[in-house]
């Protein structure tokens, strides 16, 4: 019977950021800006960290993971949702509609892993500068990523798996401008309990331990700034966790808001708004917050728009 109930339902229809037809196409524009601005912004990132020898660092190492994670994570949702609204069609098929959920989960977590490793480079180098390159080496820093991107889709194919065990056989609409776990489960026809069980068990240890451990490096990280003797000194040591700590807070701020807080809370207007908060609006912000308040990266953004413009003169 479960088989047969899983045949029933092919596509999802999307209704995209908002209920009313008017605002769809300028919210669909103004979405295209913002992730052509995310695209850019973060491969700018990368381009600088790779060819300026002087951010050739493990901080700049996981700064550009993070990036191109960031690139990725609104590559899974705004460019579908973009054509869907401009060509009209807001269908999505089973099949894509899981695919855009398994990347998007990874993606998602993947963020909040390198923000943990980030804050703890950070301890490694206020805590024990001494010891910073034997501690943080190559080697480490390869491995850690890669161990990262092993959870996390192993986390994502989880969720992934899950889903197709149940039943969509009621409505077909999504109330989200994306293939979301929430959206999803309030669709189902099956029992989604052992679902959210999971989601809270699994997905919050994987979601509540990398926070965890960010609180844990910072209050040693304040604990040893509040040490040095000199107020240059301290200043510099907390001008290079302010980039981070800022899109800590915002990254976990709304990303707590949609999948811990009680179903009966959940509503459609609720879950988008934070969607696109966490989804959209921090991967664009990441790039201005690491460039604006640090003075490496903008002495290598600077350097390399200089070769750029001297090659185009020379051209």
């Amino acid at each position: 019977m479960e088989k047969l109930n899983l045949t029933v339902i092919r596509e999802f229809v999307l209704l995209g950021l908002t209920s009313s037809a008017e605002q769809q196409h300028p919210l669909s524009m103004l979405f295209l800006f913002m992730y052509l601005v995310t695209v850019l912004g973060n491969m700018f990132i990368i381009l600088t960290t790779g060819f300026d020898s002087g951010l050739h660092s493990p901080m700049y190492f996981f700064l550009s993971n993070l990036a191109f994670v960031d690139i990725c994570f609104t590559s899974t949702t705004v460019p579908k949702m973009v054509v869907n609204i401009l060509t009209d069609r807001r269908t999505i098929s089973f099949a894509s509609c899981l695919t855009q959920l398994f990347f998007f989960i990874s993606f998602v977590n993947m963020d909040s892993l390198l923000l943990c490793v980030m804050a703890y480079d950070r301890y490694v180098a206020i805590g024990h500068p001494l010891h910073y390159t034997t501690i943080m080496n190559p080697r480490l820093c390869i491995q850690l990523v890669a161990g990262l991107w092993v959870v996390t889709y192993l986390h994502a194919l989880l969720h992934t798996v899950l889903i197709t065990h149940l039943s969509f056989c009621a409505s077909n609409v999504i109330h989200n401008f994306f293939c979301d776990l929430n959206p999803l489960l309030q669709l189902s026809c099956s029992d989604v309990s052992f679902n959210v069980l999971v989601i809270f068990t699994v997905g919050g240890l994987l979601a509540l331990t990398p926070l965890i451990c960010i609180l844990i490096s910072y209050v040693l990280i304040f604990s040893t700034i509040l040490k040095i003797t000199s107020t240059e000194g301290k200043q510099r040591a907390f001008s290079t966790c302010v980039c981070h700590l800022s899109v800590v807070v915002l990254f976990y701020g709304t990303a707590i808001a949609v999948y811990f807080r009680p179903s009966s809370s959940h509503t459609p207007e609720s879950d988008t708004l934070s969607a696109v908060m966490y989804s959209v609006v921090t991967p664009m912000l990441n790039p201005f917050i690491y460039t604006l308040r640090n003075r490496a990266m903008k002495r290598a953004l600077q350097k390399m728009l200089c070769r750029c413009t001297a090659f185009q003169q020379l051209l």
